[in-house]
C-alpha cells in the first residue's frame, strides 16, 4: 500500500499540497511550484566570522562568566564542556513564584534557571564535533535536566541550540541553552495531548506508528543506528527539517541510558554534518522536546529532537494563517541529505 501510495505523489510532482501535522494540529504547504535545489538555500551574507578577541567564551573566567555548575575536563586536565549560570537570564533564578494576575489576564513570577553549556573551541560548530565529544554534551543536558528538574517551582526545562544570526545566536561561540520555568511548555502538551487522543481513537502509540511508517516507507529516512531514526517530517514546517526519534518510545529524556547517549550523539551528529554538507554550514537551531518534569504519567508521549536550518522567512501569509509554505518537498530534502551523509 505504501508503494502505491508513493507512485501517487510522483504523478503528482508538480502539485502542491496541504500537509497536516498531525503532532502539532498544524497544516503546512508544500509548494513544488517554489521548488528549490539545496544550493538555493546557501547564504553566504550570513556567514559569521570567529574573532577570539570577542570569544566572550574562550576564557570564561576572564570575561566573568558565573562560576560553573558542571565542568568535563580531558586527560589533562584541560576544560572540553562547561555549563554556567547566563549573565543575562531571562528568567529570574532568586525570585519568589507569586501570582502577578490582573483582571481577565493571567501572569506569575518568570521563577526559573537559564544556563549555558558551552564547548572549548569557539570555531569549531556543533556539526565538525567527533561522536564522543557530542555525547559529552548530551550528558551535560541530562545531569543540568536531573539536578534542575528536583528543584522548586519547576515544571518543565527547555533545552536548545542556535547556531548562526538568522537562528538567534548573538555569540558565535557554540552553545546550547538550558531553561527551566514554573510551567509546562505548551508546544509540548499540545504534542501530548495529540498522542493521547491518537491513542484513545486508535489503541496504538503515535510515535510508534510514525517510526514503523516512516521506516518501512524509506523515502523520508535520512539515517538510523539501533536505538534512533532521523527522518524529515511528513508536514515538515522548514525546508530540511529533521528529527530525531528513538526507535522505542521513552517520554523522558533524563532516563537516557550512558549507552543511549552514545547513539543520540551519533544520530545528532550525523544529522548536523549532513546539513553542513548539504547547505555548507547554514543557519540553524535544535531543540530537545521531552515530558514536563510534574510526576506524572505521559507514557503516550516520546522525548525527541528537531533539527532545521533557516531556510526561509515568515512574511504575512504564515503570520496571518499560522500556516508554513515550505518551499522543497520532505521527501526530495531526506534524498539529498542522505546523500551528503559521509
Amino acid at each position: 500500500m505504501i508503494n502505491v501510495a508513493i507512485e501517487k505523489k510522483e504523478e503528482l510532482l508538480n502539485a502542491s499540497e496541504l500537509r497536516h501535522d498531525i503532532l502539532r494540529d498544524e497544516w503546512v504547504i508544500i509548494s513544488q511550484e517554489r521548488d528549490k535545489k539545496p544550493n538555493d538555500f546557501i547564504d553566504d551574507d550570513t556567514k559569521q566570522k570567529y574573532d577570539l578577541e570577542l570569544d566572550v567564551f574562550a576564557d570564561p573566567e576572564k570575561t566573568g562568566q558565573e562560576k560553573d555548575v558542571l565542568i568535563y575536563r580531558d586527560e589533562n586536565d584541560e576544560w572540553t564542556t562547561r555549563v554556567f549560570p547566563n549573565k543575562f537570564p531571562a528568567v529570574n533564578r532568586d525570585a519568589v513564584k507569586n501570582d502577578l494576575s490582573e483582571g481577565p489576564y493571567q501572569a506569575i513570577t518568570a521563577v526559573g534557571s537559564h544556563e549555558i553549556v558551552v564547548t572549548r573551541d569557539g570555531r569549531k560548530t556543533l556539526a565538525l564535533l567527533e561522536k564522543n565529544e557530542l555525547a559529552e554534551v548530551i550528558d551535560a543536558y541530562r545531569e543540568r535536566y536531573i539536578e534542575l528538574m528536583n528543584g522548586n517551582n519547576v515544571g518543565s526545562i527547555s533545552i536548545f541550540h542556535n547556531h548562526g544570526k538568522r537562528a538567534g545566536a548573538s555569540i558565535i561561540h557554540p552553545h546550547s541553552q538550558i531553561i527551566s520555568l514554573p510551567i509546562a511548555v505548551p508546544a509540548v502538551t499540545r504534542e501530548i495531548q495529540a498522542c493521547r487522543d491518537y491513542t484513545q481513537k486508535t489503541k496504538s502509540h503515535l510515535f510508534e506508528v510514525i517510526a514503523e511508517h516512516e521506516l518501512e516507507s524509506g523515502q523520508r529516512i535520512v539515517y538510523t543506528n539501533d536505538k534512533f531514526i532521523v527522518y524529515c517530517p511528513f508536514a515538515s514546517s522548514h525546508a530540511f527539517q529533521m528529527r530525531i526519534l528513538p526507535r522505542e518510545p521513552q517520554p523522558y529524556f533524563e532516563r537516557i541510558s550512558p549507552e543511549g547517549e552514545i547513539f543520540l550523539a551519533d544520530a545528532l551528529s550525523k544529522s548536523l554534518k549532513t546539513l553542513y554538507n548539504t547547505l555548507d554550514n547554514p543557519d540553524f537551531n535544535y531543540y530537545l522536546r521531552t515530558a514536563p518534569c510534574d510526576g506524572q504519567a505521559y507514557d503516550e508521549y516520546s522525548y525527541h529532537i528537531d533539527v532545521f536550518p533557516r531556510t526561509h522567512v515568515y512574511a504575512g501569509f504564515e503570520f496571518a494563517t499560522d500556516i508554513e509554505i515550505v518551499p522543497m518537498a520532505p521527501e526530495k530534502a531526506a534524498k539529498s541529505l542522505r546523500e551528503s551523509i559521509l
